[in-house]
């Protein structure tokens, strides 16, 4: 079944005449990758997904836990948590390809509704797993879906429904259950996130970020860092070096700028915990990325 679906992602991605990169779909938060060469480190704080490698190879890393994923097999990211994931095969001739959907709080909590109350899970935020043929039976359905547009908006979200049931019911559809559950743990602690997310180069209290999830303090900076792996400092520094760095990238803003604009009062202080986390200062990353694109735009 996934080598049926590897060939139509294959035939989606190139009819849009896409190497490397993303490539979304007309189906809301439905996206498909496709890199001809192996990346460099990708720091992200992800948000909840499924990631069903096609072809191709690629680690992600959470914490002191290092994944590998090959053609065949299932991530799946429960929570915001912060990876750093890097495609490590991948060719001209053989693409690394996935697909991946952002996972449906709301769907999630209608089906788990229906399903009854959610078991305890001790499954991690990450989550590598062999992939199941329902799964990918109706990924293959939503992908060939595409070949009829007119049809997209009156039947997808019935596909969408389908396969996050098929999730809920896999091995480890507790800790997916925890996303639509509204007093759960994971969901508490994601009110905080959001709230992260939104306001991350302000100073951020931990009593507000408690009381937005509805916890006492103590008790929230031990779920919290249960769920991302991170105490809420160290998951808002992550946010803001995560931005410094695409401003930086991206945006050819300099590390003072990038720095001060991310909520650092301190270059130096922004510059060591930089060097800390990515390996190297930033100027040092900056250059280090302009020298590879050459030889990435070569190997294409």
């Amino acid at each position: 079944m996934t080598n049926a679906l590897l060939t139509s992602v294959r035939s989606w991605l190139d009819t849009r005449a896409i190497d490397s990169g993303l490539a979304q779909t007309p189906i809301p938060g439905l996206t498909t990758i496709r890199s001809v060469t192996p990346s460099g480190l990708d720091y992200a704080i992800s948000r909840p997904l499924v990631c069903l490698i096609l072809q191709g190879s690629k680690q992600v890393a959470l914490g002191n836990r290092t994944f590998t994923l090959r053609p065949g097999d299932t991530l799946l990211i429960t929570a915001d948590v912060p990876t750093v994931s890097q495609i490590t095969d991948a060719s001209p001739d053989a693409p690394y390809m996935s697909l991946v959907l952002d996972l449906d709080p709301s769907v999630i909590a209608d089906l788990s509704l229906q399903m009854g109350t959610p078991p305890q899970s001790d499954d991690a935020a990450v989550i590598v797993a062999p992939t199941d043929a329902e799964v990918a039976d109706t990924a293959l359905r939503l992908m060939r879906l595409l070949d009829r547009p007119d049809a997209v908006p009156m039947l997808h979200q019935s596909l969408i429904r389908e396969l996050h049931y098929w999730l809920l019911t896999s091995p480890h559809g507790a800790a997916i259950r925890q996303l639509g559950w509204p007093d759960s743990h994971t969901q508490r602690v994601a009110r905080a996130v959001a709230i992260l997310r939104e306001e991350f180069s302000n100073p951020l209290p931990v009593d507000r970020l408690a009381a937005t999830a509805g916890m006492s303090p103590s008790s929230f900076y031990q779920h919290f860092k249960t769920v991302t792996s991170l105490s809420p400092r160290q998951f808002q520094k992550q946010l803001r070096l995560i931005e410094a760095r695409r401003l930086i990238m991206a945006e050819g803003m300099t590390a003072s700028r990038a720095a001060y604009d991310v909520g650092y009062e301190s270059v130096s202080q922004f510059t060591r915990e930089y060097r800390r986390m990515f390996g190297m200062p930033p100027a040092t990353d900056r250059d280090s990325a302009k020298e590879q694109i050459p030889a990435t735009k070569a190997a294409e």
